[in-house]
């Protein structure tokens, strides 16, 4: 499968990222989002669809929405969505083109960090993060957090690069940032069964050279 860079890819190469010093707190997003032009594609993350078309619509919630093109997409295909992020701008963004996709009347937004997400007793039947890289390793807290917010019988989708070669001018502390399905196992409460872990391939194109990349894919099922 091709695409164009991520809608929502948090870790990538170009030169409108946040420096090294920023990269992992809300001030650099709120720079990177407080521009005019857009800075994803507005498509969806190619394991959401994956995943989540067969799935029977029902309450979402999408961890580092950023823009927002996984929340319209859940959205346009009837699921009731929540669109989280760290940066305020971006929410704004993302409530504009869930508005300007005719669906803003089923999405709600929510300005949170994920490295203190607490859903305070609110499930959803479905909880996804896409290409959220906290650093130093800390993606394994932060799935145990977003676990708790699954509903009886719901979905939690977590999906990030893996170590790749690929990634060629991030620094140490972004690939540090990175992850593989596996890693994340131990996160999941005694009450989910896991459903995919894998390094899924897929080929990216970016500035307009495909790379072939695989990303990390963990799909698990609360049981009801």
């Amino acid at each position: 499968m091709t695409d164009h860079e991520h809608s929502d890819d948090h870790i990538d190469e170009h030169s409108h990222a946040p420096t090294a010093d920023d990269y992992f707190e809300p001030a650099g997003w709120e720079d990177r989002y407080a521009g005019d032009g857009t800075v994803w594609s507005g498509e969806p993350n190619a394991q959401l669809v994956a995943e989540v078309s067969a799935l029977t619509p029902g309450t979402a919630l999408d961890v580092g929405c950023g823009e927002g093109g996984d929340v319209v997409w859940l959205a346009r295909q009837g699921w009731r969505v929540t669109g989280a992020d760290f940066s305020a701008n971006g929410l704004a963004r993302a409530a504009g083109h869930a508005d300007q996709a005719g669906v803003a009347d089923r999405t709600d937004w929510w300005q949170v960090d994920a490295r203190t997400f607490d859903p305070a007793g609110r499930t959803w039947d479905l909880v996804t993060t896409h290409f959220l890289h906290p650093p130093d390793g800390s993606i394994v807290d932060v799935t145990r957090r977003l676990a708790t917010a699954v509903a009886p019988g719901g979905h939690l989708l977590v999906v990030g690069h893996e170590p790749s070669a690929h990634h060629t001018q991030l620094t140490d502390s972004h690939r540090r940032a990175m992850w593989e399905a596996a890693d994340l196992l131990d996160a999941l409460p005694e009450d989910f069964e896991a459903l995919v872990v894998e390094q899924r391939p897929r080929v990216a194109v970016r500035d307009g050279v495909s790379h072939d990349v695989r990303d990390s894919t963990l799909l698990a099922r609360r049981r009801g």
